[in-house]
């Protein structure tokens, strides 16, 4: 394929996008009304882009996508078919939803299933400002990946081999409709730079590995190659000579990446399925305190330029602001209708995930962090997924710096961290203010007091 002509076709205008999609879709409700379906759903979506990776000053690799996917959801009473397809032909169109309606025939019925409340959907949206396509051909792309890993291997002579350094973009529009007189589309784009490399000491020791990206939403606010190539060449080479500690019960502190994992272990746990099926570490917690008191969590659907953000949820239910947690106190689930209605409770708007799930951090960095924990462990990975989110129990590798005395004194690796998440939130000290926003969960460190640090 013309690297030219596919970027030309990646930049149409939005608004010419999202009107072919809620074309197709009202087609396709008015085929699932014909079939017989009392109510039905459909999801469009069409995504274009490309990947370019390099390795060594090498190209190793550039991939294309051009995807198309719709799923149509029909409901025969209590009872519901879905089918989904990525050929918007007619033809397939038409088979896709009699797929559904016969899926639907054979389903139990269940008293929660249908569309969400009329009264609950969108009727305004804001501009998102999410929808920016980066006219970048591909030989820029190899360019600015060449540069973002050259200045990785060039940073220090202890860097002894990459995994190389990519570019990535994509842009794309969705549109949700159903037969309550909902249909509205979304278009946005992203935007990346990554690399990895790896560094050795010079006596032939260990070897160390790590990384950094920039993910946006428009391309002019990525941070330079150069610096991402930077910066994970400093990562890497401030892991050379990691050890392992002794056991012991001490502070850890959660890097702002990695912190991130916290909040979506959280988000597990009030999340409507694991609620109903009564499998979660937070049962029954609603209106008590389950964290620190000064933390606070809430949803930011309607930042500009997020990643997370959106004006309507996957059911087109209107997104809000709104307090998951506030002063600690456990004051909101995350829900879609059916488990809402499972429930007994409305719909929190989300039907398709969070939107900006953000945990407010204080003012304080992560050097200040680090020498308010004066002596324990910071953790910069994570290894391996040892979390039980019935009993809440967490235990997880490890890799990051031993602090004593407010100062790292030297990287730790082959380490166990161990604790249970319930705990953990109400032992939370210090959340720090360098809140990382690459993605739809924003988190700064989080400094929680103690838990077991297993190593010799």
């Amino acid at each position: 394929m013309d690297t030219d002509q596919h970027v030309t076709a990646a930049v149409a205008p939005p608004a010419e996008r999202g009107q072919r999609l809620l074309d197709l879709a009202a087609r396709v409700l008015e085929e699932a009304r014909r079939q017989g379906a009392g109510e039905a759903e459909a999801v469009l979506s069409e995504s274009r882009g490309f990947d370019v990776t390099v390795r060594l000053g090498e190209v190793e690799t550039v991939e294309y996508t051009d995807d198309n996917s719709m799923d149509v959801k029909v409901f025969f009473g209590k009872r519901t078919g879905t089918a989904s397809t990525a050929d918007f032909s007619d033809v397939a169109l038409r088979d896709t939803v009699r797929a559904a309606c016969a899926i639907a025939k054979y389903t139990a019925e269940d008293p929660h299933f249908g569309l969400a409340e009329v009264e609950l959907l969108a009727r305004e949206f804001p501009d998102l400002d999410l929808y920016a396509p980066w006219p970048v051909s591909v030989p820029e792309a190899l360019e600015r990946a060449l540069e973002c890993e050259t200045a990785a291997r060039d940073a220090d002579p202890r860097i002894c081999n990459s995994e190389g350094a990519g570019v990535g973009t994509r842009d794309g529009c969705t549109v949700y409709a159903n037969t309550n007189g909902f249909a509205a589309a979304r278009c946005s784009s992203s935007h990346g730079t990554h690399c990895a490399v790896v560094a050795r000491e010079k006596n032939g020791g260990a070897m160390q590995r790590d990384h950094w990206f920039t993910s946006v939403r428009h391309a002019a606010e990525l941070e330079a190659p150069q610096a991402v190539g930077k910066m994970a060449a400093r990562r890497t080479v401030a892991r050379l000579g990691g050890r392992r500690v002794k056991t012991t019960r001490a502070p850890v502190l959660f890097e702002a990446p990695v912190a991130k994992s916290l909040l979506g272990h959280f988000a597990g746990a009030v999340r409507g399925a694991s609620l109903y099926r009564k499998a979660s570490f937070l049962l029954d917690a609603l209106d008590k305190k389950v964290f620190s008191d000064f933390v606070r969590i809430h949803e930011q659907p309607h930042l500009p330029r997020a990643m997370g953000s959106a004006a309507w949820d996957g059911e087109g239910v209107a997104t809000r602001a709104r307090d998951l947690v506030s002063d600690g106190v456990l004051c909101g689930y995350i829900l879609d209708s059916y488990a809402a209605r499972k429930l007994g409770m409305q719909t929190t708007a989300n039907a398709g995930g969070t939107h900006n799930l953000t945990v407010d951090g204080g003012g304080k960095d992560l050097d200040a962090l680090i020498k308010e924990m004066h002596r324990g462990l910071l953790v910069t990975e994570l290894i391996g997924f040892g979390v039980n989110t019935v009993t809440g129990d967490y235990s997880r590798g490890a890799a990051g710096f031993w602090v004593e005395h407010g100062e790292i004194r030297h990287p730790a690796e082959e380490i166990t961290i161990a604790g249970n998440l319930k705990e953990m939130f109400t032992h939370i000290a210090a959340i720090g203010s360098d809140t990382d926003t690459r993605g739809g969960t924003r988190s700064g460190s989080v400094l929680v007091d103690e838990m077991t640090v297993a190593g010799d």
